[in-house]
């Protein structure tokens, strides 16, 4: 199986902070520049797992982009990608709190440019699989992402794809998002992105339940609790093992949960199975910098 991973590709500028963020002041921290982009971190984790991955997307004309190509490559991820003569490569200031937790402002840049011929479709084959970032859907680059999960579903591929983040989901509205998920989608979520979608606050299972309709299946995280996934009639769910050390860094960390989710779920294993094989990755994403895993 080869899975495809459709969507943003940045420039991480990542900035732990020792303290809270002091407005209008000095805030000290550690900063470091590296890869990014939901679908792009994506990519890393399936293949850091042994899986045969592409990632489609688009850079900028300059040395930043170039340089997330050659990373994407080291990692082991085969890269289909266009490359925007007026756009710089996408970046993304990432503030990292003590807890973890973090504060995302992204420039999108050159990801905005990503059209339908970017799409290699003609790769497409069934068996394979395709994950789209929830950002291409609520960006520009929206025609790519739905002519690909068209080609994908029409070529019988499975599909699975990624809620983004609860701000811009919030702006679009949960229906315009929702209906651009192809029916026996499986979507994944965090708790605050699902909460969403579903118009309610409720536990993970729950808001899981509610989320996988018409065919759809639902994965909906909640950070160091407990994961679930349903597909409408049946539910398992899964808490997270504690992790070994307090700096932790949670970029990337639903990203790299989709991959072990996915990975697992090509081999057949049960839900429980790919819910524990998500956790485990992203657990190892919380202890790097950034959303990938070390070269």
């Amino acid at each position: 199986m080869t899975f495809f991973c459709l969507g943003d590709l940045m420039v991480d500028v990542v900035a732990r902070l020792f303290g809270p963020l002091a407005e209008g002041s000095d805030s000290p921290g550690v900063i470091a520049y590296v890869g990014g982009g939901s679908a792009a971190n994506t990519a890393a984790w399936l293949a850091r797992v042994g899986e045969t991955t592409t990632f489609i997307g688009a850079i900028g004309d300059d040395p930043a982009g170039q340089s997330q190509v050659e990373s994407l490559h080291r990692l082991g991820v085969d890269v289909r990608f266009g490359v925007d003569r007026t756009r710089p490569t996408g970046t993304c200031l990432v503030l990292v709190a003590p807890s973890g937790e973090r504060t995302m402002v992204p420039d999108p840049g050159a990801n905005l440019s990503l059209l339908e011929h970017d799409v290699p479709i003609d790769e497409f084959r069934a068996g394979d699989h395709l994950h789209v970032s929830g950002y291409a859907l609520l960006r520009d680059s929206r025609d790519a992402a739905l002519h690909a999960l068209h080609a994908a579903v029409a070529a019988g591929m499975t599909v699975s794809v990624g809620a983004a983040s609860a701000a811009p989901l919030e702006q679009l509205g949960p229906r315009g998002f929702l209906d651009m998920v192809p029916g026996d989608a499986l979507l994944f979520a965090n708790e605050k992105e699902a909460a969403v979608l579903v118009g309610t606050s409720a536990t993970s299972a729950d808001l899981a339940r509610l989320l996988a309709t018409d065919g759809r299946q639902a994965v909906v995280t909640a950070g160091s609790g407990e994961a679930t996934w349903s597909n409408g009639e049946a539910t398992s769910s899964l808490a997270a093992e504690a992790l070994d050390r307090p700096e932790l860094d949670t970029t990337g960390a639903g990203d790299a949960f989709a991959a072990g989710f996915l990975a697992a779920r090509a081999r057949e294993a049960a839900p429980e199975v790919c819910l524990r094989d998500g956790h485990a990755l992203a657990a190892a994403a919380c202890r790097t910098t950034g959303g990938r895993p070390e070269p």
